[in-house]
């Protein structure tokens, strides 16, 4: 651990019933949430906001690495590459919360693309002094990809689910997501950014509403979840429909348009 970075950190939040109704539209779903409700599973990601003065943030947009719990990893991108879940009680809407972060683990590897810094944060949130939610969330940061560098390939998502449903996804809903979550990374609304820095096609469609999508749709099939994990595997582009996948084994994708696998998930 890096001695001039904290070891923890801690926040609170009251949870506001309005910010959670709001993703609720957001998602097409009716406004159900009230004070005392329980929450949705991963609704957690629109609290506990921690904003940052322009001067310390990264050119991504996002707060910048080497202030906070995280070191400066000299790798300018940032991608949110999975995590995992365990769900032990609901956390309610309108109950203030307190959530406990830490740095899991930290390392560095090389790759196809050149050296990759892997970052594994561990939140912990509480309420009413009962531990609620734990998650793991796994960042990769990467450098710029050469002009002449060929994209990976994507791997192709099976077709052999049990269940599927469609997801539309418009600049609109990324914008809505991008401020409940308070995330500012550019590649969800800076398309030139986007395309001409990151080498994306397009704008993203964020990773972790992908990851939403999947859990609502596993606690529609099976009931309140204990566990959940997720991981990234490319991209999906502003303006592809998702299919997402399910199991009765509980195992979850999501796949493009052209058949490709952007995500994969387990829950249980």
């Amino acid at each position: 651990m890096h001695e001039d970075l904290p070891e923890e950190t801690r926040q609170t939040d009251v949870m506001d019933p309005a910010r959670a109704a709001a993703l609720q539209v957001s998602l097409g779903l009716p406004a159900t949430i009230e004070t005392g409700t329980p929450l949705p599973p991963f609704f957690h990601q629109i609290y506990f906001w921690d904003p940052e003065p322009a001067v310390r943030l990264g050119r991504d947009g996002h707060p910048a690495t080497g202030i906070g719990l995280i070191p400066d990893l000299g790798l300018p991108r940032r991608m949110w590459a999975g995590g995992r879940l365990e769900f032990h009680a609901p956390l309610r809407a309108g109950i203030t919360a307190e959530k406990r972060v830490s740095v899991a683990e930290i390392s560095r590897k090389d790759g196809r693309t050149g050296p990759l810094g892997f970052v594994t944060l561990k939140h912990e949130m509480y309420q009413q002094d009962r531990l609620c939610v734990t998650e793991y969330q796994n960042l990769v940061y990467r450098p710029d990809p050469p002009p002449e560098a060929a994209k990976p390939a994507a791997p192709i998502a099976a077709t052999d689910e049990d269940h599927c449903e469609q997801a539309e996804f418009t600049s609109t809903l990324l914008f809505r997501y991008s401020a409940l979550t308070f995330n500012g990374h550019r590649i969800h609304y800076d398309t030139d950014y986007a395309r001409d820095v990151e080498g994306y096609a397009g704008l993203v469609t964020h990773g972790p509403l992908l990851a939403q999508l999947l859990m609502l749709l596993a606690e529609r099939r099976m009931g309140p979840l204990k566990r959940f994990a997720f991981r990234a595997t490319a991209p999906l582009i502003l303006g592809e429909t998702a299919t997402l996948c399910w199991k009765t084994t509980g195992d979850m994708w999501i796949r493009a348009p052209d058949g490709r696998q952007c995500m994969t998930a387990k829950t249980g």
